[in-house]
């Protein structure tokens, strides 16, 4: 009890020094948030690339200017570092690691893996570690707890507290950010729950505590199980609808004028970013390993990974009745982020898109705004900025991501054929 209410007032007069891992979408605006809250943040990430960057006032992301990044450099809350060395001094370590999938579709946990490992050689007793990467439901529990205590010498939730709080960022909500947006949090005791908790509570307006880090785990796997299964379903809809000739975004419209019992999900090119084509993932790669198939995971999963080759046909298709063969056809991909408005290429389906067009012999172009050239089956590709001129000479524009910068009107006038993922031409005057 002493250690936990001596820990409980550094965090309560901002002596704590926060320790965050991993300063991607997740890590950095997390320890931008702790200082200023007049915390000091050990921010640490093994790319020397992305330190030097930060420290220059460099943001990786959209959402945070260098002003911030430089105002908490200036006032030395913010102190950043490629080692994990200072993390000895740190009062809580928060890992913020990635964990993608491999080639092979199959959960990639090596950065989680070397940040424990890192954690564990350097481990002190009274702090507090905190998992916020995705993991599967179990991890924290059956992985991360006994490696650090083998690591460390160290007791899990008697030495030391370990707790896990799954990240929740939706990068471009205007809304909802990490303020506002409610936080789960599972220790592996009460103790490590409640100090995980008020830790939290000083940047987070609200914090739930849940009976274990499997619980938290699980939560994270089920928002974004839901999301997938939810768009998997929608973009079936979207196929059958094509199959009877009914315009799906007029279903969809008039099903979501229902008040009760109806949520609304879009269809599109796919599904792609950090969480919702892989969390799934995770669930069902767990499942395997108990003996159990998630079947309705699974299906969700294949109907949104054949969305791209979907897409590509209608374009064939819609080709073939102007008589003109997709192989040597031009066409304008518009967008190649996986979400609108956010300058991200993870697992996003236009890219795949591209890959099947240029193999089946189309003349590729595309315009992206926040990606002005990119790398795809050996070739480079760089952004043409969309004018009346090329949209002239394309034979079909195909609009994969809708990016606010994009001239909609204009594009509505080409005379090109025009295949529309996202329902945006046919909301236009």
């Amino acid at each position: 009890m002493k250690n936990e209410q001596k820990l409980k007032n550094k965090i309560e007069n901002k002596k704590a020094i926060i320790s965050v891992i991993g300063l991607g979408y997740v890590g950095l605006p997390l320890a931008l948030s702790f200082c200023e809250n007049n915390f000091t943040c050990l921010g640490i990430d093994i790319d020397p690339a992305r330190i030097k960057q930060l420290k220059k006032g460099i943001s990786p992301l959209p959402e945070i200017s260098p002003k911030q990044i430089l105002a908490q450099i200036k006032q030395s809350r913010l102190l950043l570092f490629s080692s994990y060395e200072p993390i000895k001094k740190a009062d809580a370590i928060i890992i913020c690691v990635p964990t993608p999938l491999s080639k092979s579709k199959d959960p990639d946990f090596s950065f989680v893996l070397n940040a424990t490992e890192e954690v564990g050689k350097r481990l002190k007793r009274a702090q507090i570690v905190v998992i916020e990467s995705t993991v599967y439901p179990g991890m924290t529990l059956e992985v991360i707890a006994p490696r650090l205590q083998e690591l460390s010498g160290l007791t899990p939730g008697r030495d030391f507290y370990l707790a896990m709080s799954p990240e929740r960022i939706d990068p471009g909500n205007k809304k909802y950010g990490l303020k506002n947006t409610p936080r789960v949090v599972g220790g592996i005791t009460p103790k490590s729950t409640r100090l995980a908790k008020f830790l939290y509570q000083q940047i987070i307006d609200r914090v739930i505590p849940v009976s274990s880090p499997t619980v938290a785990e699980m939560t994270k796997l089920l928002e974004n199980t839901f999301r997938a299964i939810n768009i998997g379903l929608v973009n079936e809809i979207a196929m059958i609808c094509d199959r009877l000739g009914v315009d799906v975004w007029e279903v969809i419209e008039s099903a979501s004028t229902k008040p009760f019992g109806f949520m609304t999900f879009y269809p599109g090119p796919g599904i792609g970013g950090h969480c919702i084509p892989v969390d799934p993932i995770y669930l069902s790669w767990k499942m395997r390993s108990i003996n159990y198939r998630a079947r309705f995971i699974e299906l969700a999963s294949e109907i949104n990974s054949q969305m791209p080759e979907f897409w590509v046909e209608k374009i064939e298709q819609a080709l073939n009745q102007k008589k003109k063969p997709l192989k040597g056809a031009k066409i304008l991909v518009l967008g190649i982020t996986y979400k609108k408005d956010i300058p991200d290429l993870r697992e996003s389906p236009a890219l795949e898109i591209i890959q099947l067009l240029i193999k089946r012999g189309a003349k590729l172009n595309y315009s992206d705004p926040f990606f002005p050239e990119i790398d795809l089956l050996g070739k480079k590709l760089k952004s043409k900025k969309i004018t009346q001129k090329l949209l002239e000479k394309m034979d079909c524009i195909f609009l994969a991501t809708d990016h606010s910068a994009f001239d909609y009107q204009l594009i509505k006038s080409s005379p090109a054929l025009k295949i529309d993922t996202r329902g945006v031409l046919r909301r236009l005057k």
